[in-house]
């Protein structure tokens, strides 16, 4: 194996074990720590999408406060919250110079219903679902990193995407599949296909924050975490994964506490 294909293994592995263990006691604990742990890291990645998009510092850092700042003050007022977030994004939709903007504006606004999101996972459905979804998320991203490295093989999307293989694709859902087995017996018998789709949805999160990259000309969204570049680079993933569960919810019997019952 190539040790340049390696380089940047060890960085991932200790920034992965911090971020997982600040990120993982967040959920545990739950409550005001959890909150604020949502807040910021939304906040992070609002103040990433307007630095790519060449908004000024001063907007950024606007920006990103007003994200943290509603989503910890009201994570039960959510359509107070969705309010104040969305006024927020015609000032986004201004710092940003090119015709991409509108790109950008559709990921702020994802950013935004994600952190409501997860907060309604977390304090309505509770520990393990969300346990669930984070595990399927981080299981997605190792089994891609891994096969697509050592298997490697034909591109998913290069044109949007060039690292991105199918061998890891694949891999991706293989091991969130085992993930769900693991999982159903306290949820419900047919996790595993959820957990594939969640899986399917959280690498499409991948390549379209990589698609968004490449139209600004930017490979990281910011250096803030050693070997994997920003919090969007890490968390992509999560934003569609969280959504696509929200989503899937609303066409279910009694909203989200459908998937309490089981099916």
């Amino acid at each position: 194996m190539s040790s340049e294909r390696w380089s940047d293994l060890n960085q991932r592995i200790i920034s992965g074990v911090v971020l997982g263990a600040v990120g993982l006691t967040s959920v545990v604990l739950g409550g005001v720590l959890f909150t604020l742990f949502v807040a910021l890291l939304c906040g992070a990645m609002i103040w990433e999408l307007t630095r790519i998009s060449n908004g000024s510092a001063l907007i950024s850092l606007l920006l990103a406060a007003v994200t943290a700042l509603v989503l910890f003050f009201e994570p039960g007022g959510y359509f107070v919250a969705s309010v104040i977030l969305l006024a927020a994004i015609p000032t986004l939709f201004f710092a940003v110079s090119d015709i991409n903007k509108l790109r950008v504006v559709i990921f702020a606004v994802m950013v935004t219903s994600t952190g409501l999101v997860m907060q309604v996972l977390r304090f309505d459905l509770g520990l393990v679902w969300v346990l669930w979804l984070v595990l399927i998320v981080v299981a997605t991203d190792i089994a891609g990193y891994f096969a697509g490295r050592i298997i490697g093989g034909p591109k998913f999307w290069p044109s949007l995407s060039p690292k991105k293989t199918w061998s890891g694709t694949v891999a991706g859902w293989v091991l969130s599949a085992i993930v769900g087995v693991c999982f159903a017996p306290a949820l419900f018998s047919p996790l595993v296909f959820l957990s594939i789709l969640v899986s399917f949805a959280s690498q499409m999160g991948d390549i379209a924050e990589s698609a968004l990259k490449r139209r600004f000309g930017v490979k990281d969204s910011s250096n803030l975490i050693p070997g994997h570049g920003g919090f969007l680079d890490r968390f992509d993933g999560m934003i569609a994964a969280t959504l696509v569960l929200g989503v899937l919810s609303v066409f279910a019997p009694d909203g989200l506490h459908f998937f309490e019952m089981g099916w």
